[in-house]
């Protein structure tokens, strides 16, 4: 049995091995392509598709001198390949922005289907497996697109949930703009944003217009969210519908990882920072907090993490489980550290340290 960790970071991609989910063995920075300047690109996006008998990597890029692309792998990362003959995801001819790079991952119930997120707000699908991408238009010429804006971070959609039985109907979520739904397979887009405070507008619950950070669909019930804003952590029961607080009990309701149990519906775990204005860590300690009943109470499973003064916060993407049945949890930080747990063990262990800044996780058995 063998685990795969993927670490997107500012400087590149790094990916960890495991037998027993204890012990890990580092390789990285990996070479994308053919031209070094792969071994310093931000990778903001990794997808691990075990859908198929070999399991499929894909990894979104931004190299400084060629711009952002998509590479794959088919043999858990030894060779990487890019389309040769078009870019594997742009924003189409004629778009009035530029395509700045690759987000998310995530992977619909037919075999061949992935979606991405990209910066600006923008929604692909690839029917070949993540090869080539198509933009969705119907979100680009969504009246609200225009007038949505950047978060500090990036105009982004930055979140993808599939419906688990349904293929028509697709959760999203970005900064500056907040949580939309299609419920016929991209045709029509609708805000679901009912609940969720937007404190920098001079109307706090706008339509539109929310910094959510990230969300997690539950296992179990496909109507249960969660949502980490930008400001606030919330939980939906009727798949957007309605936003309903659950931050009393946390140290504060800033920060950006938000992370769902992968069997569990009321499991889910938060990671933390003081605020928008002060992207320190509660006590300047690094913090996992988890609640196991949907978010009416919370207590902190920070075993195992340094006791020291530390500086470096979770990113949005930056945190994942691995969906065993007894899960594993990673996350990694902008100090470089990269630590896990099992569901069975809550004491967090180290898996590398000093890399560049992590910008996403992704984790599976392969």
């Amino acid at each position: 049995m063998t685990y795969l960790l993927a670490i997107g970071t500012k400087k590149g991609l790094f990916t960890a091995v495991s037998d027993d989910r204890e012990s890990w063995r580092v390789t990285g920075p990996i070479q994308l392509g053919g031209d070094a300047s792969t071994l310093q690109s931000g990778v903001y996006a990794v997808g691990i598709d075990t859908r198929r008998d070999t399991p499929r990597l894909l990894v979104g890029a931004d190299s400084a001198h060629f711009g952002p692309s998509v590479w794959h792998s088919d043999d858990l990362g030894a060779t990487w390949t890019e389309p040769a003959d078009n870019a594997p995801i742009a924003l189409p001819a004629g778009a009035d922005k530029s395509f700045a790079r690759c987000w998310q991952f995530a992977f619909g119930l037919d075999p061949d289907v992935v979606y991405a997120g990209g910066e600006p707000h923008s929604f692909f699908q690839s029917n070949d497996g993540g090869l080539t991408f198509t933009m969705n238009q119907a979100f680009w010429d969504h009246p609200h697109r225009p007038t949505l804006f950047p978060g500090a971070g990036g105009a982004a959609i930055h979140t993808i949930l599939p419906h688990p039985t349904d293929p028509a109907k697709i959760s999203i979520a970005m900064s500056g703009g907040g949580f939309y739904r299609t419920d016929d397979g991209g045709d029509s887009w609708n805000p679901y944003n009912q609940g969720i405070r937007a404190d920098f507008f001079p109307d706090p619950y706008p339509e539109y217009g929310q910094c959510v950070h990230k969300a997690a669909r539950a296992a179990g019930d496909p109507n249960r969210m969660y949502v980490q804003n930008h400001g606030g952590v919330y939980r939906s029961d009727d798949e957007g519908g309605k936003w309903t607080s659950i931050a009393d009990g946390l140290p504060c309701d800033f920060g950006f990882a938000i992370v769902a149990h992968p069997h569990r519906t009321d499991t889910v775990i938060n990671f933390p920072i003081n605020a928008d204005a002060n992207r320190f860590l509660p006590d300047n300690q690094l913090q996992a907090w988890r609640s196991d009943d949907g978010g009416d109470t919370w207590r902190s499973v920070s075993h195992g993490l340094p006791t020291d003064p530390y500086f470096g916060i979770v990113l949005r993407d930056a945190a994942s489980t691995d969906g065993e049945q007894v899960p594993g949890y990673y996350f990694g930080t902008r100090c470089g550290d990269v630590f896990s747990t099992t569901e069975d063990s809550e004491k967090w262990t180290q898996v590398t340290s000093h890399l560049p800044d992590v910008l996403c996780v992704r984790a599976a058995r392969v």
